[in-house]
């Protein structure tokens, strides 16, 4: 067996996992110094400020199978007792070569010569740039004039967003020598020839590399059917699930106000929708109907969020009912003595960190996590708290980043829905507690 190491190497580390999601799985344990992603092997080294963290990541996930976006990943110490700045280029085996290979993840919105141009020439004289479409996505071949400025545009780039919360760049050193471009277009330049041909209709740019010519024509018109600020918010939960959007949900609702139906009259009021649906986006206003007192109006920020709403919450149980949740054929609420008024509330959630909220976006789970909780919490007072909502299987007080949180694990997800809806933003010993899902499967 491998001796203890404060690094810990990370196997089956797939394409859709970003640094982040890597990051919140080691960060309960203790302080992250370092994190290298082997994209190429699939693989990555990830170091603990001392070997006790390490010890305890490793100890956890032997009794918990770590697993990010449905996929299990395999961690051991790694042979390395330390990372340097060299672990990165010997991890990926490649050397350094003045044309890189360029893979675009995330990619919302059409990237171009002209795109990548813009991206790359301020490091150094690009002579050559070659775009083309492979089963790994979409790619692109960036040749500098000097290799060192090769070594500096990926030292600076890698891992960066051209543009927010998508289009990231993984970058890798190619192994050619030199680029062959025949035409000059949106897929393919040489900026030491302008006099070469635009090439032929119907033709592909460069037959060599791959063409991703099909997929500009769908770019594009997605981007202008769709309008700029839903792409916008396409980008950050594109970013959140991994590059896509979760099966059902299409990106082009503009639909922003739900109906709720076979809601329980007794028990429910505005504050506790307010609760579960802003696990999903902001919310504008929400307006419980007298005449049918089991139906609720409820205004989210966007389409898209309305959307995931309606994907996640349909069926969901809550105070002994299944909720029916629908888009709703008023496209807003009027504001009246009736409406309860959510725009201006410091309890929105999507104000901030967008990407990371739409990260958390799930159906209902059995699992709940409480953050932002007072310093001097016990695992008893959290219990104590939320025991009336139904039985708890388990629970864990942890600190992350020097802020104390907590995983409470119920029996059933309508127990767990009915703590988060009942708890989220009550006041504990002078803190409003947040409570969010968590889709880990057991603590």
């Amino acid at each position: 067996m491998t001796e203890p190491s404060k690094v810990i190497h990370i196997r089956n580390v797939g394409h859709e996992i970003s640094e982040n999601d890597l990051l919140q799985l080691f960060q309960p344990f203790g302080v992250i110094t370092k994190l290298v992603m082997l994209r190429a092997k699939n693989q990555a080294l990830l170091q603990m400020q001392d070997i006790s963290s390490a010890v305890s990541a490793l100890q956890y996930y032997e009794n918990v199978q770590p697993s990010i976006r449905g996929r299990n990943v395999y961690v051991q110490f790694s042979s390395h007792q330390e990372l340097t700045t060299m672990d990165q280029n010997q991890g990926r085996g490649d050397e350094p070569n003045r044309i890189l290979l360029v893979t675009i993840h995330h990619m919302l919105y059409p990237i171009t010569v002209d795109v990548l141009h813009q991206v790359f020439s301020p490091h150094g004289f690009v002579e050559k740039i070659v775009t083309f479409q492979k089963s790994a996505g979409f790619q692109a071949l960036i040749q500098y004039q000097l290799r060192q400025s090769a070594v500096i545009a990926r030292s600076t780039l890698q891992g960066r967003n051209i543009y927010d919360g998508c289009c990231q760049l993984d970058i890798q050193f190619s192994n050619l020598d030199d680029l062959q471009v025949n035409y000059n277009n949106d897929r393919s330049r040489d900026f030491t020839n302008p006099g070469l041909p635009t090439e032929q209709k119907g033709r592909s740019s460069q037959p060599g590399y791959g063409d991703a010519g099909s997929m500009y024509a769908v770019q594009s018109s997605g981007a202008r059917a769709v309008g700029f600020s839903q792409m916008a918010n396409a980008a950050a939960i594109a970013a959140a699930f991994g590059g896509g959007l979760p099966p059902g949900i299409t990106g082009t609702n503009d639909r922003c106000t739900v109906l709720v139906s076979n809601l329980n009259p007794d028990r429910i009021d505005e504050d506790k929708l307010f609760n579960l649906f802003s696990i999903y986006g902001n919310i504008v206003r929400i307006k419980l109907l007298r005449n049918k007192p089991d139906h609720a109006l409820v205004q989210m920020g966007d389409g898209f969020q309305a959307e995931l709403a309606v994907h996640f919450l349909k069926g969901a149980m809550l105070f002994e009912k299944r909720l029916e949740v629908n888009f709703s054929k008023h496209p807003n609420i009027t504001q009246g003595p009736d409406t309860h008024e959510y725009l201006n509330s410091n309890l929105n959630r999507f104000n901030r960190n967008a990407a990371k909220n739409y990260r958390y976006c799930c159906s209902p789970t059995k699992m709940i996590h409480l953050s932002t909780l007072p310093q001097d919490i016990t695992e008893e007072e959290i219990v104590s708290l939320l025991e009336e909502h139904g039985t708890i299987v388990n629970s864990k007080v942890f600190e992350m980043n020097g802020k104390k949180q907590a995983l409470v694990q119920f029996e059933t997800e309508e127990q767990a829905t009915e703590a988060l809806v009942c708890k989220h933003a009550s006041s504990l010993s002078g803190s409003i507690i947040r409570i969010s899902f968590s889709q880990l499967q057991n603590i």
